[in-house]
């Protein structure tokens, strides 16, 4: 069944680009109608959530080899809100944002309740998980943070609606307020500009003033965890920081590391 879903939504973000593009077109949008509209004439039903199917080639799935071979070297395809029900088909510079292997692994005492690692669902609610038992955010950016909510959905002008795995609050030393969205991905997932646009542009609308820490939380291969923090500069997404954290048990920790930490 999920294969077959998955090549329904296949050949239809295809039947949409196709309908639409043309050589040299840099950026074009559709409307969800359309979608609707594409399934009867490619000869199935329309799927139940029409909506997913922009969403998933946003987030979770490549988009068609046939797409691809569009692209111009050093730009990709990327799906994004383009308001209610519509959405907009871009060319930006190709953005591939994985953790660096030379970086050293700093070791924290794992604080994740069992309970949690036992039936968390999937690599994304796990992980956001072991961010907030751990109090990543806190130790990444020197800042004290709360969640506010995770799964957030909502509306960003001339986007349309959003999801934010999960949203934090921050305080300083001096009692400066920071809003920190923070993506999560699974080891294979790749961070990319429609999400880190998305949470910077739903800060600066909602929380006009305050300064946005946006944060990419990424599970390694070797089931370490990577936190970046990112902002944009025109359409490309910019490393700010980047740091790997290492949970192991108390008993575990290097105490020469931990002295070499004050250094």
């Amino acid at each position: 069944m999920a294969k077959r879903r998955q090549n329904r939504y296949a050949q239809l973000i295809e039947q949409i680009f196709f309908d639409h593009y043309e050589d040299g077109l840099t950026d074009f949008e559709f409307a969800r109608e359309e979608l609707e509209e594409a399934a009867p004439a490619l000869g199935f039903q329309s799927v139940k959530n029409i909506g997913d199917v922009p969403y998933s080639f946003r987030y979770r799935r490549a988009l068609p080899d046939t797409i691809l071979t569009t692209q111009p070297e050093g730009q990709e395809w990327i799906i994004e809100g383009a308001g209610r029900s519509r959405y907009r088909f871009r060319l930006v510079k190709e953005t591939r944002i994985v953790p660096r292997s030379e970086l050293v692994k700093i070791d924290i005492p794992d604080s994740t309740p069992e309970m949690i690692r036992a039936y968390a669902l999937d690599d994304e609610q796990a992980l956001l998980a072991i961010v907030r038992y751990n109090r990543l955010i806190d130790t990444f950016l020197g800042l004290t943070t709360y969640s506010l909510q995770n799964h957030l959905r909502t509306t960003v002008k001339d986007i349309g609606q959003i999801e934010i795995d999960e949203l934090y609050i921050g305080l300083d030393k001096r009692g400066c307020h920071y809003v920190i969205p923070v993506q999560a991905k699974g080891g294979k997932d790749q961070i990319g500009v429609v999400q880190t646009t998305q949470d910077i542009r739903f800060v600066e609308e909602k929380f006009n003033g305050l300064r946005c820490r946006a944060i990419a939380a990424q599970f390694m291969e070797d089931g370490n965890v990577a936190l970046f923090e990112l902002t944009l500069s025109g359409d490309e997404i910019q490393v700010v920081d980047e740091r790997h954290y290492r949970l192991v048990p108390a008993s575990d920790l290097d105490q020469k590391m931990l002295r070499n930490y004050q250094d």
